[in-house]
């Protein structure tokens, strides 16, 4: 890609997603993820029913009546953006690969996340940390993490999960928003997802944003087929024609997506699927309203 052609799509990029978060998202974030913590405002006189812990003995003893200390939300955030870059993500069998979509998403959670004020930072990963870049604010920044996603070419194609989770443990020095953006396919499928998860979730509110092709979980009758797994290399030739290989693929894609699902909920953190047969805002916004009912 060009520079000229990177310029180009990040524009259209930052236009679309600008959209996105003006139009769609309208505070949707804001509500849906708290912020650290409380900070100390101002103080008012006591009445009635307030909590008697909040009174502020300070001003009692200068004023000789009784004021209680008031608190607003402190609403910064530090936001990280965990993106699977390994060899599955090229797939696709729609007008979007799997990659595409994991960028264009995490694009619109950059610019809500900047928008707000919060700070931004960037893990891509595949077997290795490619890419790290701390947290920062402002639009400016945001838009480097978008030019980074999308020039951005790996040099390994396999995925760890864990590695990525080890490596946020040791750079998130404080409590963050972590959106774990991959297509979840790994070796040892729900017990990998589970075992990766669990070193963040304590810690970090953590949210698992697995883009799928409808192609990840059946198959087309297309005759003989040779397939190549594109992290390994993997060759294999399939009989899509046979109405029982299809139902028996069908089959164990069903089990591995709810075996990881499974995995994403018992580490305590929380999940979205995006499609790249469908608009994925507004499963993002979804996501958003859920979070804010649990509040």
């Amino acid at each position: 890609m060009t520079p000229a052609e990177l310029a180009k799509q990040v524009r259209l990029l930052e236009i679309t997603t600008r959209h996105s978060v003006t139009e769609v998202f309208a505070g949707e974030y804001s509500s849906a993820f708290k912020g650290r913590g409380i900070e100390f405002s101002d103080v008012r006189e006591y009445q009635p029913g307030d909590d008697v812990r909040t009174i502020d003995w300070n001003v009692i003893a200068r004023t000789g009546r009784p004021f209680v200390k008031r608190y607003t939300e402190e609403r910064e955030l530090t936001v990280l953006l965990v993106v699977d870059l390994s060899a599955s993500g090229n797939f696709s069998t729609q007008a979007l690969a799997k990659r595409e979509l994991a960028v264009r998403a995490s694009a619109v959670l950059a610019f809500a996340a900047s928008r707000q004020g919060d700070r931004v930072g960037l893990v891509l990963f595949t077997d290795r940390i490619e890419l790290y870049i701390p947290p920062k604010k402002g639009q400016r920044h945001a838009l480097r993490l978008i030019r980074e996603m999308l020039a951005f070419e790996p040099l390994h194609r396999g995925t760890d999960l864990r590695l990525a989770c080890d490596h946020v443990a040791r750079v998130a020095k404080r409590r963050a928003v972590v959106f774990v953006v991959s297509d979840f396919l790994v070796q040892r499928g729900g017990a990998a997802v589970h075992d990766a998860m669990s070193v963040i979730t304590p810690r970090h509110d953590v949210i698992a944003v697995r883009v799928e092709d409808p192609r990840d979980a059946e198959l087309v009758p297309s005759g003989i087929v040779d397939a190549r797994d594109p992290e390994t290399g993997q060759l294999r030739t399939i009989d899509t024609s046979s109405g029982a290989v299809r139902r028996a693929y069908a089959l164990l894609a069903a089990q591995q997506r709810e075996d990881v699902a499974d995995a994403i909920r018992r580490s305590g953190a929380d999940e979205v699927t995006l499609s790249t047969a469908r608009e994925y805002v507004h499963d993002l916004v979804e996501l958003f309203h859920k979070r804010e009912r649990r509040r």
